[in-house]
């Protein structure tokens, strides 16, 4: 099972995507994600979903028309791990492509 990160972890990683931010009111990373229409956004998901699997690490999302609003926490692990910070690089790599 994934371990939850330390604080110092969780900071420094954040660092690195800083698109991402600390959820309110709970143990998880999130991110808005806005593109040019709705289109975009739902082949951002489909490709983001495909990442996920194979991770066997699915995203909490919504989408509404050109935004996608992602969570992302390991619940085993009761916090954010680093699959968390994993699928949160990808979901980066895939948004820029």
């Amino acid at each position: 099972m994934a371990q939850k990160l330390s604080p110092e972890s969780r900071k420094a990683a954040l660092s690195r995507l800083p698109n991402w931010a600390d959820a309110k009111d709970r143990d998880a990373i999130v991110r808005k994600f806005t593109f040019g229409d709705f289109n975009e956004a739902f082949g951002f998901m489909t490709r983001a979903a495909l990442v996920a699997e194979k991770m066997n690490h699915h995203p909490e999302w919504s989408n509404v028309y050109r935004t996608v609003e992602v969570t992302l926490s390991t619940h085993d692990a009761g916090g954010v791990t680093e699959l968390d910070l994993e699928l949160a690089e990808a979901m980066e790599m895939i948004a820029d492509s």
